[in-house]
């Protein structure tokens, strides 16, 4: 018999609320014109660069991809820090203005599993930094307060598709990967959680539409609310009813997942 479900691991990006097209991809944009860059990144090409995880990254991407001749003077690990740093200032602001909500049936989802006693974590690459601007503004005053861990930015040697975030989580934790389920968006994120043995459950959002989440407990296009049901994408709910993502479905997907063979080899 496996675990009972004691905790909830959340990605942030693209798994709270859909940051990535309209919150990151928008603040890269002001920064680079405030720093009088004309580099613009579009949909399309925000989506290619979010193969890296992590915003300094695809920084340093972006310079040896598409502007290899690019130079600045004195240290460049400096200048794209610099870079990023001014980038999470305007995505602050624009959390703050309330221009970056929560994807649908994410506050109902985390008021419930509170409600039910259900331990709340975070696993994300993006900043502690952006965590708070997002969860603050968009969720309550006092969010940060509902997550027992925060596992974020550069806390870990190396980001997703790399376990090291989760492993962070769990040893915050103190729970065996077993006795949690992770809630992602994206392939990257998919990897980094399976790696760590945390059965895990994808909402995609807009950029990760195509990616493969071969190994997921289930795929679903958002958590649903009542009167904007969820759809699912991959996966078996048997003769359950999926109208959205609650508790109870997400303790019978953690239940049947708990015998997933790539989680056990994964926690073994």
């Amino acid at each position: 018999m496996g675990k009972q479900l004691e905790a909830l691991i959340f990605d942030v990006d693209g798994t709270l609320a859909d940051t990535e097209l309209d919150g990151h991809r928008l603040a890269f944009n002001k920064t680079f014109a405030e720093a009088g860059l004309d580099w613009e990144w579009s949909v399309a090409l925000y989506g290619e660069l979010l193969k890296v995880t992590g915003g300094k990254e695809r920084i340093r991407r972006y310079i040896d991809t598409y502007v290899p001749g690019f130079t600045v003077p004195g240290d460049l690990d400096a200048y794209i820090a610099r870079l990023h740093k001014a980038k999470n200032g305007h995505y602050a602001a624009m959390a703050a203005a309330g221009e970056i909500p929560l994807r649908p049936g994410v506050r109902r989802l985390l008021q419930e599993a509170r409600e039910q006693g259900l331990r709340l974590a975070i696993a994300t690459t993006t900043s502690m930094e952006n965590v708070e601007a997002l969860l603050v503004h968009a969720l309550a005053p006092d969010a940060m307060s509902w997550f027992e861990v925060i596992g974020a930015g550069d806390m870990v040697p190396a980001k997703k598709p790399a376990p090291d975030i989760y492993y962070y989580t769990l040893a915050a934790l103190e729970l065996p990967a077993a006795a949690c389920l992770a809630l992602e968006d994206s392939a990257n994120g998919l990897r980094s959680a399976l790696a760590a043995g945390v059965p895990t459950l994808i909402t995609q959002c807009y950029y990760t539409r195509e990616d493969d989440f071969e190994g997921a407990a289930l795929v679903v296009d958002q958590l649903g609310e009542p009167g904007l049901p969820c759809t699912l994408l991959a996966g078996d709910m048997g003769d359950a009813p999926l109208s959205l993502i609650d508790v109870a479905a997400l303790r019978r997907i953690h239940r049947d997942a708990s015998g997933n063979s790539a989680c056990s080899q994964a926690a073994g």
